[in-house]
């Protein structure tokens, strides 16, 4: 379960996102990554998920920050097939 203090990192991030940053991302950075740190709203973009997490960690190490991958509606797609449903 996430933590009421996750929930709150998460839903102002989205927001910052859907209001400043989405229209500017998408048009030159889709499929990098972003980490939105809410409380000062900046951002710090990746080309993996590691590189966008390091660089919002390095300026606030005490913060949490939200990554959302640029153009998706998931930071990760998982999914698998098994080899008897191919057939």
């Amino acid at each position: 379960m996430v933590s009421s203090e996750t929930k709150s990192v998460i839903d102002r991030a989205k927001q910052i996102y859907a209001n400043q940053l989405q229209l500017d991302l998408e048009s030159r950075h889709v499929d990098r990554f972003v980490a939105i740190e809410p409380e000062s709203g900046e951002y710090f973009l990746g080309d993996t998920f590691d590189e966008a997490v390091k660089s919002a960690r390095a300026k606030y190490p005490s913060r949490l920050s939200h990554t959302i991958k640029i153009g998706h509606r998931a930071a990760f797609h998982i999914g698998g097939c098994h080899r008897e449903w191919i057939r």
